[in-house]
Order: C-alpha cells, then sequence, then structure tokens
C-alpha cells in the first residue's frame, strides 16, 4: 500500500514538473510563414470573393420564366412586335437579349437573325465567364508561390547555418527557415486546391447556362419558322 501511494505521489509530481507543450495555432502557422503567408491570404480571399459573386450571377442568368417562350410566341403570332420587344426588355436575362435582339431582325433572311443572335449569345458568354481566368491563375499560381516560399524558407536556414561558428547546428539555427517552408507549402497548397475545385465548379455552371441559352435559341428560330 505504501509502495502504490508513493509510485502515485511521484507521478504526480513529475507531472507537475513537466512543462505543458504550447499548442500550434493557424495564426502561428501564418506567422511563421512569413510575408508569403499575407498574399497567400489576400488570393484566398479573392477567390472566395470571385466564387460567391459569379455563383449568384450565373444562377441569375439560369433562371427563366417558363411562359416567357410562350408570351413572345403569342406576341410575334399577334403582330405586337413592340410587346414583345417590351417584353425581352423587362425580364433582362441572358435568354431575354438574344430574342430581343432576333426579333430585332424580324423580315430579314434567316441567317441574319441567326447570326445576330449569335453575337449576343457570345457577349453573354463572355460576360458569365467574367474572372475565370483570375480564378484559373490563383488556383496555379498559389503552389508555385508556396514552393517559392519554401525555397526562401530553405535558403534563410543556410543562411542561419552559416552565421553560426561554432561548429555546432542547434535546432534554432533551423526551426525558422523550416517552419517558413512548410508552413508556405502547406498555404499554397490549400489555396489552389480550393481555387481548382471553385473554378472547374464555375465552368460547369457555364456551361450548363451554355446549354439553356442553345436550347431557347433553337426554340425562337423554331417558332419563327412555324406556319402561321
Amino acid at each position: 500500500m505504501l509502495i502504490l501511494q508513493a509510485n502515485t505521489n511521484l507521478a504526480q509530481t513529475i507531472a507537475t514538473t513537466v512543462p505543458e507543450q504550447p499548442e500550434m495555432s493557424l495564426w502561428k502557422m501564418a506567422i511563421y510563414g512569413g510575408p508569403i503567408m499575407i498574399v497567400l491570404a489576400l488570393m484566398l480571399a479573392f477567390a472566395v470573393y470571385l466564387f460567391i459573386e459569379r455563383l449568384v450571377t450565373l444562377k441569375q442568368a439560369s433562371e427563366e420564366d417558363k411562359s416567357f417562350m410562350n408570351r413572345i410566341k403569342d406576341y410575334i403570332y399577334d403582330g405586337k412586335i413592340d410587346a414583345a420587344m417590351k417584353l425581352c426588355r423587362d425580364t433582362n436575362t441572358p435568354t431575354a437579349r438574344m430574342v430581343e435582339k432576333g426579333i430585332s431582325r424580324l423580315g430579314r433572311p434567316m441567317s441574319d437573325v441567326l447570326v445576330a443572335i449569335e453575337n449576343v449569345g457570345n457577349l453573354e458568354i463572355a460576360k458569365l465567364e467574367k474572372g475565370l481566368v483570375i480564378m484559373a491563375s490563383i488556383s496555379g499560381g498559389a503552389p508555385m508561390l508556396g514552393f517559392l516560399g519554401t525555397v526562401t524558407g530553405m535558403v534563410t536556414t543556410f543562411y542561419n547555418m552559416s552565421l553560426n561558428n561554432s561548429g555546432t547546428i542547434q535546432l534554432s539555427d533551423l526551426s525558422t527557415g523550416m517552419y517558413q517552408a512548410m508552413v508556405t507549402t502547406i498555404g499554397g497548397l490549400i489555396v489552389g486546391i480550393i481555387a481548382y475545385f471553385a473554378y472547374n465548379y464555375l465552368v460547369s455552371r457555364v456551361d450548363s447556362v451554355v446549354r439553356i441559352l442553345e436550347a431557347k435559341t433553337m426554340e425562337f428560330l423554331d417558332l419563327l419558322n412555324e406556319p402561321a
């Protein structure tokens, strides 16, 4: 019994004498990464903002009034061209702008109508793809920037080692540069991966909107080719 109590007291004494190890937080890791982490943080913030802004724009572009084409058809068959144009302006969607351009070319050859609609469609697609190049650049540039931090961290490590004239390498000579090398690599990969998946998701949403525009264009041309 005395031996058990002595062991317990010894374990408590050891526990109180051993210093508590500080925990590594994300903020401390970012500080160890140096100035490159600031650039990576700005790139991440801009990528998130761009993703949300494009997502809202694409959602609005994909929303369509199901009765829109039926109303356009009725107006055209009734000869109410001005009413059809007004409906397109009030709707204010990529499809409506394409149809409006097609209506403005009524009476011309069908090829001219198709070319006019395609020109407006190309402009609308360019608007939808706005910012995607920047997102792609972030997805590719962030890991490269992280690797740059790795190289500069290793340079710092070897520089600190060169300043030590005692002949004995201390861990403190290596820790600063190694921390920077590892943290910037992790940060660059995280930002690059997030931007990469966000970019591909936005591209898929743009493709779905383009398919909707193509379907509405064909529906409008079929409407013009239908017998009165």
